[in-house]
């Protein structure tokens, strides 16, 4: 049973959003760029600065 506030809450546009403690729970990345993501998926990568 999901909870809300641990798992989801709902935005202002009246859209379910899940959490990033629901994700940890559920326990792998379902690859859909979700706003909470604990592994990133679709986030952009920082970029490594190199010394010369």
């Amino acid at each position: 049973m999901l909870k809300e506030r641990e798992d989801y809450y709902i935005n202002k546009d009246g859209l379910f959003v899940f959490t990033k403690e629901y994700h940890l729970k559920r326990g792998y990345c379902c690859q859909n760029k979700c706003l909470h993501c604990p592994w990133n998926f679709g986030k952009p990568k920082e970029k490594k600065q190199v010394k010369k």
